[in-house]
């Protein structure tokens, strides 16, 4: 009687296939971070002409997790920022950064008198709710970005704003369990839009 042997061979994609294969599966360990970044919104901004300049005003949702709840009021300060940017499209060059800004915020909470401290540079104002803190932290208005004459009238720009918890001013220890914590990742994506300088927004 013959003996028959079988044998199988495990199908491997091609050069070409793999590469994809591996370039899909880095792609994609690149946005689940970005994913999961992205905690809020920012549901209104503009930039509009001011006494003293271009000033930004903005609506953003963001609301803070337990966790970030919880450190509050254990007396850990929280920092958050808003970032904003305006540039201007160079057809012979790259494109030219106008103004760069970032607004810093302080969140603290007083157990001896038992409220929120809001700190916006040299401003302070106190709450008697963390839901009220965050809600004013949110709503910033006539944020002066560049001075007027620092823009040409009739020019078309872009503007990008966002907004973000800023864990590289936390104490030390907490900076080390921020490391890749979802709890401690809080911001909003890229806020884009293009605006003319001097006309209506």
């Amino acid at each position: 009687m013959p003996i028959m042997t079988g044998s199988t061979m495990r199908c491997w994609p091609s050069g070409p296939e793999r590469l994809r294969r591996a370039l899909a599966a880095f792609a994609l360990c690149l946005l689940l971070p970005l994913a999961a970044l992205a905690e809020g919104r920012i549901e209104h901004a503009e930039i509009v002409p001011g006494e003293e300049g271009y000033v930004v005003n903005a609506d953003i949702d963001l609301e803070l997790n337990p966790r970030l709840v919880d450190a509050v009021n254990r007396g850990v300060s929280l920092y958050f920022n808003a970032q904003f940017v305006i540039e201007r499209d160079r057809w012979y060059w790259l494109d030219e950064q106008v103004a760069e800004r970032t607004l810093n915020f302080r969140l603290t909470y007083n157990a001896i008198t038992r409220s929120y401290r809001l700190s916006v540079g040299s401003f302070h104002q106190s709450f008697d709710s963390l839901d009220a803190a965050v809600r004013t932290m949110q709503r910033i208005r006539n944020w002066v970005i560049v001075p007027a004459g620092e823009l040409k009238l009739g020019t078309t720009y872009r503007a990008a704003l966002r907004f973000q918890l800023d864990t590289s001013l936390l104490p030390k220890p907490f900076q080390v369990t921020t490391i890749g914590s979802r709890d401690w990742t809080l911001a909003t994506d890229w806020q884009r839009w293009s605006f003319l300088a001097g006309g209506p927004q």
